[in-house]
């Protein structure tokens, strides 16, 4: 009876004791389980930030990618329209290049031409009335010691000859007054001088007694009727000075030559 007890009690003991036992490995499995759980979460954690990262990058590049192909796409563009511009500028050089073979020739041409325009107007000049007569032959030596230069180019050497005349041809148009010194019956006298295109040429002293006219078939200085042309010389005067209107004026003018 004793036995059975004794056998009873070390069964029960037994089966506390495999409980036990039990529950602890139990135990130990759920914690491993957990933390095997625990680790595969981190590890996906890390994987889907490692994908969102690559799939970031993925994404700049594309639009990095997208960005390069517009201005590639550009710099086609551009580059035909350089290519246009590079063949009409290859043609403008050989245009170019048979321009200046051509001026070459015409710059022979030219300067002699010059040299003989120089001479006409320096001639003109000579048998002109004698008007503002320093500053004509002072422009026109200043042009003259222009043509030996070799910094200066022959289109404008020919400018400024052109200017010459253009400035002899607006002479014709317009009236003009300038002071000047005029030999007056043997004597220096400060004069009044009074140009109306190339029709006439009038002067008078600054006391305003002595009226002259210049005779072109004398070449001279010749004194003319102080009565009669007076007032009309001190009026072209002050018309030539902006100091009244443009009025009609009674000049000593030379009577026109008969026809041969």
């Amino acid at each position: 009876m004793k036995t059975k007890r004794f056998m009873a009690v070390a069964l029960t003991t037994a089966l506390s004791a495999g409980a036990l036992y039990g529950s602890v490995a139990t135990a130990d499995t759920l914690d491993t389980v957990l933390k095997v759980g625990e680790q595969k979460t981190a590890a996906a954690t890390a994987s889907q930030k490692r994908i969102d990262k690559i799939a970031q990058e993925t994404s700049e590049l594309l639009t990095e990618f997208r960005v390069v192909n517009k201005q590639i796409d550009g710099l086609r563009v551009y580059n035909r329209q350089l290519e246009k511009q590079l063949a009409n500028q290859l043609a403008v050089i050989k245009d170019l290049d048979e321009s200046i073979d051509q001026v070459t020739v015409i710059e022979r041409q030219i300067q002699p031409l010059i040299l003989r325009m120089l001479d006409g107007l320096e001639q003109f000049i000579e048998l002109d009335a004698p008007f503002k007569l320093a500053e004509r032959k002072s422009n026109l030596e200043g042009v003259k010691n222009n043509m030996d230069r070799s910094d200066i180019t022959v289109a404008e050497k020919f400018r400024q000859v052109l200017e010459l005349y253009n400035f002899e041809a607006e002479y014709a148009r317009k009236i003009d007054s300038y002071g000047d010194t005029l030999n007056v019956n043997g004597q220096d006298r400060e004069v009044n001088v009074l140009q109306i295109g190339r029709i006439a040429l009038v002067a008078q002293t600054t006391d305003s007694k002595i009226s002259l006219a210049y005779d072109k078939e004398q070449k001279a200085w010749v004194e003319v009727d102080a009565g009669e042309y007076r007032r009309a010389i001190m009026q072209g005067l002050k018309i030539a000075k902006k100091q009244a209107t443009t009025d009609i004026m009674t000049m000593p003018i030379p009577a026109p030559e008969a026809a041969q």
